[in-house]
């Protein structure tokens, strides 16, 4: 830390480097991290605010976390990076969307990271954790992506995402959470098949219209 001069000539204290002793240092992150990502958002959330809250160097943000998203997965207690499965959605084609969608995400709760993310929902649904956080994941981070390639110029495609969301979110509740049946032991294949083409139409087929 180096002393400055202020506006008023005096003294005032200028950050530099790492915040001195680092043993707290990534849950002053962590619980700066909460705080903004809960207030403004994932995208207009800065690393470097974030650092600045937490009184470290930029640096020390990425060497803990790595990138922004992967901060964000830490402070909502996520076991997996969102970003392996989202680069797998992001390869396939935009009419393949909806399967690929369901079949990824179902692997992710079917594989032993899968306690952990029924854990975290738990803790949403029991009112343990700021829905914000939650929102904010599902809409910002996980959705977000695929509203950027579904999106035209008349339709900027966030009520689609939100339905899309919706879905997940209830197949998840009742296959890991609630255990409905035939739900809960419905091979993977099956579900993809019959939820699939739903997540489809909401992305890319007609929504809101009455039925003719």
């Amino acid at each position: 830390m180096t002393t400055g001069k202020g506006s008023d000539g005096a003294d005032r204290a200028t950050r530099t480097g790492r915040r001195p002793g680092q043993s707290g240092a990534r849950a002053a992150i962590l619980a700066a991290a909460r705080t903004r990502f809960s207030d403004a958002g994932f995208d207009k959330t800065s690393v470097r605010a974030i650092a600045t809250d937490a009184g470290v160097d930029p640096a020390l943000v990425h060497h803990y976390f790595g990138t922004k998203q992967g901060l964000f997965a830490a402070v909502v207690k996520l076991p997996v990076d969102p970003d392996t499965t989202l680069r797998i959605i992001d390869s396939v084609p935009l009419e393949e969307l909806g399967e690929n969608i369901i079949r990824a995400v179902v692997a992710v709760w079917d594989s032993p990271a899968g306690p952990g993310i029924v854990a975290v929902v738990r803790s949403i649904l029991a009112g343990n954790d700021d829905p914000a956080l939650a929102r904010t994941f599902i809409l910002e981070v996980v959705l977000e992506r695929v509203r950027q390639r579904i999106a035209t110029a008349d339709d900027d495609g966030r009520a689609r995402v939100a339905l899309v969301g919706s879905q997940m979110i209830g197949v998840l509740v009742a296959r890991k959470i609630i255990a409905v049946e035939p739900m809960a032991s419905m091979p993977a294949s099956d579900l993809v098949a019959a939820v699939g083409p739903t997540l489809q139409r909401y992305l890319t087929g007609g929504i809101g219209q009455k039925p003719s």
